[in-house]
């Protein structure tokens, strides 16, 4: 998978790829946020609003059957994708809380090639109901390229308008075809740990406005109303807010994380130094050395508030295929906490969940690094990686992962005989053996050392 953006913020030409760890590092205010609010807001906009287009509709009414051949589908994705983007780029500014007409000259492109989709081990079945009644069936078996839809009932009977056929079939050709490319997606913000303090004063704030609602005399928009107090934040930052009011019903599911993979949410129990529950209908922190002592989010640590919507995704939520992104992971984080959640994503890749992060953290990165080096069939580091406590599962390989630096470079922009200086990504060489050059981060920390150095031997 392959995403191009052109005046997307302060980026103005910027193209990078998806890896089962994607890293946007570099310094502030350069665009990293930009880039990840717009996936964010595409993947979003693909699930929830996005739909194939299907035909046959007319005839499927009249036989009651009709078979679509998905590889014309995926031989098409292509024009399929521009599509979507062109339409998607419309809501740029509601992604990001913008002024209308913000993002009007901002290009996002997002591509698969025909050869990376494979639904040929996809078996899906929907049988859809209205009224108590079951109308519709929807069937793929495995190693089939068909797509069987079969009427029930007398669409006619149901009053089943031709849109809500087509609507029901495109989303099943969407999902069978792209459900493996393009992942459920959950987001912890930069503004989490905000949340997390303050979401019952959210609840409070909603239902002052609700009974103010309700108090009013003169006919009023509620929904335009409404839409004005969400549209403030940016998408990520009104989902990750709706995520942790909602905690209590969250909750009450638990993922296939914490069913397959335990191990996972003890490591990030001992990184959090305790566990969140839900007691009598409120969220409490219990740390492990005071298991009686239960404290609330703003008497607990700013760790604990920054990890608490990453804690209920991965016990609640979690599966294999899914894709998190972390705005800022080592937030509010001891640096040896920082290092074990690089050694947390490491775990969460190896077991099918794809991680997308932006970073300042050196911490995060050298351990990365430390992962990759120690992934190596050498008996003498194998010998390191045991004395130092490092665990098979957290070893990563450095083909999964994708790093890009946001750098002002010479570019050919398009229609350009010469290279003009933009701000852009740039790709990070990633060795096997060594890791990740970071250059960002590299520069800072000699300039340090040098001047250090000069300091301690200046007398000498």
């Amino acid at each position: 998978m392959k995403i191009k953006v052109k005046n997307l913020g302060p980026l103005r030409q910027a193209e990078y790829e998806l890896g089962d760890l994607t890293i946007i590092c570099g310094r502030n205010n350069t665009g990293k946020t930009y880039v990840t609010y717009a996936l964010y807001g595409f993947f979003d906009y693909w699930k929830s609003t996005y739909n194939f287009s299907v035909k046959n509709i007319n005839k499927l009414i009249e036989n009651g059957h009709i078979s679509i051949n998905l590889s014309e589908y995926r031989d098409k994705i292509s024009d399929i994708l521009k599509q979507a983007c062109k339409k998607y780029q419309k809501f740029l500014d509601r992604i990001f809380a913008a002024r209308e007409g913000t993002f009007d000259d901002t290009i996002f492109e997002f591509y698969v090639r025909p050869e990376e989709i494979n639904f040929d081990d996809v078996e899906y079945k929907r049988t859809i109901s209205l009224a108590k009644t079951e109308f519709l069936e929807i069937f793929k078996e495995k190693e089939h390229e068909v797509l069987k839809i079969t009427l029930l009932t007398d669409a006619t009977e149901l009053d089943v308008s031709k849109e809500i056929l087509r609507d029901l079939i495109g989303r099943a050709v969407k999902e069978v075809l792209m459900d493996k490319i393009i992942p459920d997606v959950f987001i912890a913000s930069a503004e989490r740990t905000g949340a997390a303090i303050f979401r019952k004063d959210l609840d409070f704030a909603r239902n002052r406005l609700v009974e103010q609602i309700g108090e009013k005399k003169s006919k009023i928009d509620i929904f335009s109303l409404i839409q004005k107090v969400t549209e403030s934040y940016a998408l990520p930052v009104r989902d990750n807010v709706d995520f942790t009011r909602r905690l209590e019903d969250v909750a009450k599911k638990q993922s296939e994380i914490a069913k397959k993979y335990p191990h996972i949410l003890e490591e990030f129990r001992d990184i959090i130094g305790g566990e969140y529950r839900i007691i009598r209908g409120e969220l409490v922190f219990v740390p492990q050395k005071g298991k009686k002592v239960r404290l609330s989010m703003g008497e607990s640590s700013s760790a604990v508030r920054s990890l608490l919507d990453i804690g209920f995704y991965l016990r609640h939520i979690a599966k294999p295929g899914d894709m998190l992104m972390i705005d800022e992971p080592e937030l509010n984080l001891h640096p040896e906490n920082q290092r074990r959640i690089a050694r947390l994503i490491a775990r969460l890749i190896n077991i099918g969940i794809k991680v997308f992060i932006t970073t300042h953290s050196d911490y995060i990165i050298k351990e990365l690094n430390t992962l990759i080096m120690l992934n190596q069939p050498d008996k003498e580091i194998q010998q390191i990686r045991e004395a130092e406590g490092y665990k098979e599962d957290e070893l990563i390989s450095s083909d999964k992962i994708k790093v890009y630096m946001t750098k002002t470079d010479m570019v050919l922009l398009d229609g350009h005989k010469r290279k003009t200086k933009i701000l852009t990504l740039v790709k990070a060489d990633i060795d096997p053996v060594l890791g990740i050059e970071a250059e960002t981060f590299d520069k800072t920390i000699d300039d340090m050392n040098r001047i250090q150095d000069a300091i301690i031997f200046c007398g000498s």
